[in-house]
């Protein structure tokens, strides 16, 4: 690939500090030119050659990435003058640079464009908001008695992986279903390797306990490899032969196997009558359908592996309303393949952009040919049809939720006087035990309830603060964030309002339109002292919720300044609203602080003392016992331990004898 560039620098060397003076150059070369003009510049100079493409608006933010077969062409029409929808109008007047990456084909543009919008996320650009990794399972072949786990991210070369499910849940109950039927371990090695008596598992029949030979290797590796062919698709097979074994164990009057066998064969019998919808003609494939309303979109997705129904999934992603179904789709499956593996066949409710050329980049990429098709008729068709009949069901829920918390907002707008209805408010909680694993927490919420990966945590720093000052706390919470919104985003124009922020990480706004304080006036007061140190003070409106007498529900005093406290109807939506922001405030922090303390429950001597790692650490452990038993070790004693070098033992033992 080859760069060809106006000069913005890569995003990743701008945060820095590289390239910043050749950004500002640009910027004053193009001053004055309206965005017509300046990409009219750019196309004088661009090869006939496929690649991709970057608009960036005056703030170095990317607008949009696209992809061309012949770059001249496509970005030359960018300056040509009426034709466009108001979203590329809009886009093209934003503009005021642009940056090329010229590939040797299309197919190698088409894969940069869907790596490159997941990593920028621009606002012009239909964008995957869910982004997160598929689990699959796990049987580890590396190890004598293989185990069956959840796994995310990297695979090992040495291990069997099943996948991927649509879910965690899925995931814990097909592990459940193969404790059950198979009996197979899911125990860590650390733990199997530490057992001298069988577990509960083994005692309720959910575990064969290979960890203490209450089963043979040779034995236990039959169960294995059923389970492999239970998640092979191979169910039938293994039901066929528990029955054969259930029966020989009847007629030599084992009654008991006889009865273990009976109880794995019901248990199968479940896990089958639970899997769903199993078609016969498609043994590997990923089932998209599109449902577009109420300036919505919702892509449902459903895996198929081994011939069983291995979960679904809907998405929302981010789109212009004017994106017919299939151009929403297109992109949106470019990106959701970027990093996830792409079985043979995939099937489509609507032909989409680009459909052979993606087949093709996707083919190149796995090792294997990916097929795209749209199904007319037959099995597969009908397996469309269930898929879009889910997506309009998630749909009509998701503009349901909407609607209704939309509703809720205009109630809190007008509850708290407020000078617009908030997009985004923030409310925020302290946690504690007498003053110790201080931390505050905040919660965000917007149009689409709770948006969870805006919630933030604060391990409380200040050494000055007296233990369970709550006040004090609020107060270093508060400066560590709006000093840093400051900085990152400058004081926002009160007289303007984001009409283009949305849900997306993005462009979900930065700057909240309320701010709600548990707590009663003096939180309020302290809070309000930090706005007016930051020179903030009427930017952001704050409410302050104080608990009702004997901590009842339904009976909290609202304090806003200079306005007296006042209670809203018990039976009042938005008070139900506040508090569920209330509590979730509540929940985080206390989640926070719980895991803050149990980390510091088991933190060990040995983590303090440099060039100590975990394998260090368990060794000195496995020859000790105990870190007790470590900090009293003689420097002889410790320089005995195998992987522990002489000047490792003196810095251990220096550690824990500074006098000696």
């Amino acid at each position: 690939m080859n760069d060809t560039t106006a000069k913005k620098p890569d995003l990743s060397a701008t945060t820095k500090g590289v390239g910043k003076l050749a950004w500002e150059e640009t910027q004053t070369l193009n001053e004055g030119l309206s965005g017509v003009e300046i990409i009219g510049n750019f196309v004088k100079k661009l090869p006939n050659s496929p690649g991709v493409y970057r608009m960036f608006n005056k703030g170095g933010d990317v607008l949009y990435v696209g992809k061309a077969r012949n770059l001249k062409k496509r970005v030359g029409s960018y300056a040509k003058m009426g034709g466009h929808t108001n979203r590329i109008a809009r886009m093209i007047l934003e503009t005021v640079n642009m940056e090329f990456v010229t590939t040797h084909t299309e197919t190698e543009a088409l894969l940069l464009e869907a790596n490159l919008i997941k990593r920028l996320r621009p606002r012009f650009n239909v964008l995957l908001r869910d982004d997160k990794s598929f689990p699959y399972i796990v049987i580890t072949d590396d190890h004598p008695s293989p185990g069956v786990f959840k796994h995310r991210g990297a695979r090992a070369k040495s291990r069997d992986y099943f996948g991927p499910f649509a879910s965690a849940g899925s995931v814990n109950r097909t592990i459940n279903a193969m404790q059950r039927v198979f009996l197979v371990r899911t125990c860590s090695d650390s733990v199997f390797e530490s057992r001298s008596r069988p577990c509960l598992l083994y005692q309720i029949k959910r575990c064969s306990g290979p960890c203490t030979g209450e089963i043979s290797v040779e034995a236990y590796g039959g169960l294995v490899q059923d389970a492999k062919r239970f998640l092979q698709g191979k169910s039938s097979d293994i039901q066929s032969q528990l029955s054969g074994q259930m029966q020989k164990a009847s007629e030599a009057l084992d009654f008991e196997s006889a009865a273990m066998y009976r109880d794995r064969i019901s248990a199968l019998t479940q896990v089958q009558s639970h899997q769903g919808i199993n078609p016969h003609t498609v043994d590997e494939a990923d089932v998209f359908a599109i449902e577009q309303r109420g300036g919505l979109n919702c892509i449902q997705v459903f895996f198929f592996r081994t011939g069983q129904n291995w979960g679904n999934r809907s998405y929302f992603p981010r789109a212009d309303k004017s994106l017919e179904p299939e151009e929403v789709l297109g992109a949106f499956i470019g990106q959701f393949y970027d990093d996830k593996p792409c079985p043979r066949l995939v099937l489509l409710s609507h032909e989409i952009t680009d459909q052979q050329l993606l087949g093709e980049a996707l083919s190149s990429r796995t090792g294997h040919k990916v097929a795209f098709n749209v199904p007319k008729r037959g099995e597969k068709r009908e397996l469309v049809e269930h898929v879009a009949t889910n997506s309009r069901e998630a749909l009509g829920r998701k503009l349901a939720e909407t609607s209704t918390q939309k509703i809720l907002l205009e109630g809190v707008r007008d509850a708290f006087n407020l000078p617009r209805i908030p997009k985004r408010i923030e409310v925020y909680d302290n946690s504690h035990i007498m003053g110790t694993n201080a931390v505050g927490g905040m919660i965000v919420a917007g149009e689409e309830g709770f948006i969870k990966n805006q919630y933030r945590k604060f391990n409380i720093k200040s050494e000055d603060l007296v233990p369970g000052d709550d006040y004090g706390m609020m107060r270093e919470v508060l400066t560590r964030r709006f000093s840093r919104l400051v900085k990152e985003h400058g004081i926002p124009d009160q007289s303007q309002e984001n009409d283009e922020a949305s849900p997306d990480t993005a462009n979900f706004p930065p700057w909240p339109d309320l701010l709600l304080i548990d707590g009663g006036l003096g939180q309020l007061n302290a809070v309000r002292g930090v706005m007016i140190e930051l020179g903030l003070d009427g930017v952001v409106p704050l409410v302050g919720i104080a608990k009702g007498p004997d901590r009842d529900a339904g009976l909290e005093k609202f304090f806003i300044h200079g306005k007296p406290s006042f209670m809203l109807p018990q039976r009042d939506p938005v008070l139900y609203f506040v508090q569920r922001l209330r509590d979730e405030a509540h929940r985080f922090a206390i989640g926070t602080h719980r895991a803050r303390r149990k980390k510091e429950m088991i933190k060990n001597p040995l983590d303090e003392i440099s060039g100590i790692g975990p394998g260090r650490k368990r060794a000195l452990l496995h020859h000790f016992g105990t870190a007790k038993a470590v900090s009293r070790a003689a420097l002889t004693d410790l320089k005995a331990v195998d992987g522990i070098s002489a000047q490792i033992a003196k810095t251990v033992y220096d550690h824990f004898n500074e006098n000696g």
